[in-house]
């Protein structure tokens, strides 16, 4: 994954860990979420969706050191990959979006789930990343997407795999 106004490239393989520009990455060690900066986006289906993430930005802004909001998730999965933010989370995203940053946070040392801590994150439209051992408490204090809301990834899974 490639940031070209900054100069950086962002690479990793499974097992092999994550790098930026040749150098190894490794998650921060922030503790807390109060400790913690952190990082989001807002889906651009926020109008049409009452679960927008702007419940979550709100609290967990008064809550954390501080707040960033780059607009890009890959580039957010790979600066908690490089320890430059503690954690991330976002709803709605598709799988092309987070494909290649969760592997950069998995191979430095962090976390990547979904909403409910699970590992749907991929197709789910939701993920939460992190150093890991801020995670737990970042997922307390999320609420997730619509009830009953139906995930667009659902149908890409089911083309891809063939179903």
């Amino acid at each position: 994954m490639e940031v070209p106004c900054l100069r950086e490239r962002f690479t990793a393989a499974k097992g092999q860990g994550a790098f930026l520009n040749g150098t190894r990455l490794k998650v921060s060690e922030v503790p807390d979420v109060s400790s913690a900066l952190l990082a989001t986006g807002f889906p651009y289906i926020r109008n049409e969706v009452s679960r927008n993430n702007v419940d979550n930005f709100s609290r967990l802004v008064l809550m954390c050191h501080d707040m960033r909001r780059w607009g890009v998730a890959s580039v957010d999965l790979a600066y908690v990959a490089a320890g430059r933010l503690d954690g991330y989370w976002e709803l709605y995203l598709k799988p092309w979006d987070v494909a290649a940053g969760a592997l950069l946070v998995r191979e430095a040392g962090g976390l990547i789930t979904d909403f409910s801590g699970g590992g749907d994150w991929l197709f789910g439209e939701n993920c939460v990343a992190t150093n890991g051992r801020l995670h737990a408490e970042l997922l307390g204090l999320l609420s997730g997407t619509e009830p009953g809301y139906k995930p667009w990834g659902r149908e890409f899974e089911a083309r891809i795999r063939g179903a």
